[in-house]
C-alpha cells in the first residue's frame, strides 16, 4: 500500500506540465460532479483517501479512491474509477476485524449537453457501468450496476454557482435503483480558493432513506495541480454517521 501511494505522488510531480489557461476543474471534494468536461487530449487524475464511520464499531476506508478521465472531445470525457476499501468492525470478544479489497471497477463517460444562457443552467449527462468479475472476491456483484446522472450548473456571479445533480444507481445485486441527488453553492475566493456546502441523499423503495450534509475547501496549487478537504455528517438512520476525506488531483496533455 505504501509503495502504491508513493508511486500516485510520484507520478504527479514527474509528469510533464503542459500549460492551461483555465485552472483545473474537478468532481471533488464535493458529492456533487462537476458539470464541465476535461479539455480535450488531456489526462486527468483524482485521488481520494476517505474515513467513513457507519456504526458505532465499524469504519470504511477508501486508500485510495482513483477517478482517471480523458477529454476524447471537447463535449465528450472518457472515465475509470477504481477503489480499494477497507471494512473494520469491532467485535467482542474477537476484537478489530478487517477486510480489504478492490470495488467493482466502473467505466463510464461525461457528456456535454448545454451551454448556460439567461435562466437554463449549463448541463452535462454523467454515467458508469460496475461490470461483474471486476473486483475482489469478497466486494463482486451479481448484476451490471449501472449509475447515471444529469448535472446542471447556474452562475450566480462572478465567483459564486450553484450545482445540482439528479440520477439514479444501482448496486449490482438487486434491479431496485436508488434515486440520488445533490444539491451545492460554491465560491471561488481569493484567487486560488473554492469552498462549498452541500446536501446530498439517496431514496430507494420500501427503505430508509439516507440524507447527509457536508463541506469543504479546495487550493489550487496551481493551474493542473489541487488540493483538497471535506467532511460530513448524515442527518437520517440509514446515512452514514459522518466522513472525512482529502484528496489531489493532476492534469497533463496527452497529445497535441
Amino acid at each position: 500500500m505504501k509503495k502504491f501511494i508513493v508511486f500516485i505522488f510520484s507520478l504527479f510531480t514527474l509528469l510533464t506540465i503542459y500549460a492551461q489557461d483555465e485552472a483545473i476543474d474537478t468532481d471533488r471534494p464535493d458529492q456533487t460532479e462537476s458539470v464541465n468536461i476535461v479539455p480535450k487530449k488531456w489526462f486527468q487524475f483524482e485521488v481520494g483517501f476517505n474515513i467513513q464511520g457507519n456504526e458505532k464499531n465499524a469504519h470504511e476506508y477508501l486508500t485510495p479512491t482513483l477517478l482517471n478521465k480523458y477529454g476524447l472531445t471537447d463535449r465528450i470525457e472518457l472515465r475509470l474509477i477504481t477503489t480499494l476499501i477497507t471494512n473494520s468492525y469491532m467485535l467482542i470478544p474477537q476484537g478489530t476485524v478487517s477486510k480489504t479489497g478492490i470495488d467493482p471497477i466502473e467505466v463510464g463517460a461525461k457528456i456535454s449537453l448545454m451551454q448556460e444562457k439567461k435562466l437554463v443552467p449549463k448541463t452535462s449527462f454523467l454515467f458508469h457501468f460496475a461490470i461483474p468479475g471486476f473486483a475482489s472476491k469478497g466486494n463482486n456483484i451479481n448484476l451490471i450496476a449501472p449509475n447515471f446522472r444529469f448535472i446542471f450548473q447556474k452562475s450566480l456571479g462572478k465567483n459564486f454557482a450553484l450545482g445540482c445533480n439528479l440520477g439514479a444507481e444501482w448496486d449490482g445485486i438487486s434491479n431496485k435503483p436508488a434515486y440520488i441527488y445533490t444539491l451545492s453553492p460554491g465560491l471561488n475566493f481569493a484567487d486560488k480558493w473554492y469552498a462549498y456546502i452541500e446536501a446530498f441523499g439517496a431514496i430507494k423503495k420500501n427503505e430508509l432513506p439516507e440524507h447527509s450534509f457536508d463541506g469543504g475547501l479546495a487550493y489550487n496549487v496551481s493551474n493542473n495541480l489541487k488540493l483538497d478537504i471535506s467532511s460530513g455528517f448524515g442527518v437520517t438512520k440509514a446515512a452514514p454517521n459522518w466522513y472525512t476525506a482529502i484528496g489531489i488531483s493532476k492534469r497533463f496533455r496527452a497529445g497535441k
